[in-house]
């Protein structure tokens, strides 16, 4: 049984996924801390830096935006071509005071303003449409092969001229008028954003397109999971979740408890508090290490007391499967991402390092967010990337 859980205090929202008893996954959402990721605004170039091959645009926010060249061609020449940024000028492609349109790709942090992109994507609950290209993907996570040719048939049927699309996991065993119906909400929205760019009295800059909430975004992402239940301690915060609930047509139960601190109750505190530590325990004996820093993630495999058998290669290869288990879990429950490197025991059997891959595979498959598995390095280093949640899917 799936559940999730609200509980809000003051400005801060905590939400986990819960299945039977056991966190999956754990979010915090603060609504006093503006949220650009996913706004599209009018803006104005207000410089040109040639030697970078970037702008900077203002979108009537504190600070600019930035914005690369590989972000102002077209997404297909990018693709097609990996020398493109070394053929063009940017000063060719934009002026300054010149309007623009873009997306923020990425929030502002205190060193670097927001990252800006003209690629636009509009999400919607099966699929991210993106104007002005025919780049047409289905998500990895889908893979039977009758399911993909079935969606990439539709969408070649009810996909305008001009649009490309990623299909979605929750589009799955969906009837095509389901998938119509929502490809062309996202489009009705794009013809409404390109009404306001060619409108040649819209004030500069503007916001054009708000995007969803934090909140919205996760549960259009999470409905599909077979949800069961929704318990919220926030009044305000039960009306939102309910409206939202409804207007994606579900009929989820929507709980209210305001009376009660619903995570001591369902022994979620626990839970977390544990999530926080930077030691994790395996029922073996040994235990992992999670290591944060600003450049990537490191995880450290040991074998604690484990002593296992008289095979030393077999006692770490058990050590080292069942970290790997716990390290899938933890990637997702903390929301880990972008690179992370992995110092399992040293393995000499080439067999094990193939069948530890295949572990990590196996278990990622769990994980709504998007990883990519590299291998291990000559230093017998395990390499992986993985996105943020709050970057979608």
């Amino acid at each position: 049984m799936k559940e999730i859980f609200i509980k809000k205090k003051e400005n801060i929202a905590q939400i986990v996924l819960v299945e039977n008893g056991n966190i999956l996954e754990k979010y915090e959402d603060n609504d006093k801390k503006k949220r650009l990721e996913g706004r599209i605004y009018l803006g104005r170039v207000q410089n040109v830096l040639q030697g970078m091959q970037a702008a900077f645009i203002d979108i009537g926010e504190d600070r600019n935006t930035f914005i690369h060249l590989k972000d102002i061609l077209p997404k297909i020449d990018v693709v097609k071509n990996k020398n493109v940024e070394e053929e063009k000028n940017i000063k060719k492609l934009v002026k300054v005071n010149d309007k623009i349109l873009i997306q923020v790709k990425r929030d502002a942090t205190n060193m670097k303003g927001a990252k800006v992109s003209t690629h636009i994507s509009l999400p919607s609950r099966y699929f991210v449409l993106m104007p002005n290209t025919d780049i047409k993907t289905i998500s990895q996570k889908i893979e039977d092969k009758q399911e993909k040719e079935r969606l990439t048939k539709i969408i070649d049927e009810i996909l305008p001229k001009n649009f490309g699309v990623i299909v979605r996991t929750s589009a799955m065993k969906k009837n095509k008028e389901e998938l119509k119906k929502d490809l062309d909400t996202s489009i009705r929205e794009w013809e409404r954003i390109e009404k306001i760019k060619n409108d040649d009295t819209s004030n500069v800059p503007i916001v054009i397109y708000e995007g969803q909430s934090f909140i919205e975004k996760l549960l259009i992402d999470l409905v599909d999971k077979d949800i069961n239940k929704i318990v919220v301690n926030d009044s305000k915060y039960h009306n939102e979740v309910k409206d939202i609930i409804e207007k994606l047509g579900e009929s989820i139960q929507v709980e209210l408890k305001e009376k009660e601190d619903i995570f001591k109750v369902y022994d979620i505190e626990e839970q977390i508090e544990k999530a926080s530590q930077r030691k994790i325990w395996l029922k073996c004996g040994g235990f992992i290490t999670i290591d944060k820093t600003e450049a990537l993630t490191a995880i450290d495999v040991n074998s604690g007391k484990y002593i296992g058998n008289k095979n030393l290669e077999q006692t770490v290869f058990k050590v080292n499967s069942e970290a790997t288990v716990e390290i899938a879990k933890q990637l997702r429950l903390r929301d880990i991402g972008g690179i992370i490197i992995i110092d399992y025991i040293d393995m000499s059997d080439e067999e094990h390092k193939k069948q530890i891959i295949k572990v990590l595979e196996e278990n990622l498959k769990q994980d709504r967010s998007k990883t990519q598995i590299v291998g291990f390095s000559k230093l017998n280093l395990l390499e992986m990337t993985r996105k943020h949640m709050k970057g979608g899917e």
